[in-house]
């Protein structure tokens, strides 16, 4: 009985790791886009810090 309970446990393991890469392939392409969507939030923080400053109030002038 002990063989019988180990064996199932390891089928259901087994079964659990499918359903997840099943659905990792199912939903790539929403996976993909979600990353991009948060490095293009990123990005746009990073460039707000970047240009922004004490000395916004000159950003008439150019350079």
């Amino acid at each position: 009985m002990k063989i019988a309970r180990f064996v199932l446990k390891i089928v259901a393991v087994a079964m659990v790791v499918a359903a997840a890469a099943c659905a990792v392939v199912a939903y790539w392409d929403k996976i993909v886009d979600a990353f991009y969507a948060v490095a293009d939030k990123i990005e746009e923080k990073k460039a707000e810090c970047r240009f922004s400053s004490e000395y916004d109030d000159y950003e008439d002038c150019e350079l």
